[in-house]
């Protein structure tokens, strides 16, 4: 893999194919296509917000939508293609997100998922972050969770 780095103007629609494919394994579990999947992605892009990760073709690998927030730095889409499930990519977008809210100076990392999506919930407990509340309507309910960044 190459290194992290934004996304570029162009990589919009690039971006929204590999965020569709990585979500569709959620769609017989929800019952509907999981949030991120229709997102404006080239808008996220334009708006500075997308990180990428490149595979050794130069094709997109993973995505990280990471937003600020006044206290918080929110990793709203982690997004791996599906053939690279497995290899760390999450984890490094993970870990980058860290550095990221390091970086900006914000003390916490906050994200969501939906509570459906159980073996996500474990993988963010596993990197530190601990429920702090839910929100919505099955099936579409949120679990939040946050880590806090020493």
């Amino acid at each position: 893999m190459t290194g992290l780095r934004p996304a570029l103007p162009h990589e919009g629609e690039a971006v929204r194919t590999l965020v569709r494919a990585a979500f569709a394994v959620h769609v017989p579990t929800l019952g509907r296509e999981p949030g991120p999947m229709g997102h404006d992605w080239p808008a996220c892009v334009a708006a500075g917000e997308v990180s990428v990760l490149e595979d050794e073709a130069g094709a997109l690998a993973a995505v990280a939508r990471l937003v600020p927030e006044p206290d918080a730095l929110l990793v709203e889409t982690i997004a791996v293609r599906p053939d690279l499930r497995g290899t760390g990519l999450g984890r490094a977008l993970l870990a980058f997100a860290e550095e990221e809210a390091r970086r900006r100076a914000l003390p916490r990392l906050r994200l969501y998922t939906n509570a459906l999506m159980a073996e996500n919930i474990a993988l963010y407990a596993r990197h530190g972050y601990r429920t702090t509340h839910e929100t919505g309507e099955p099936p579409m309910r949120k679990v939040w969770m946050e880590k806090k960044i020493g």
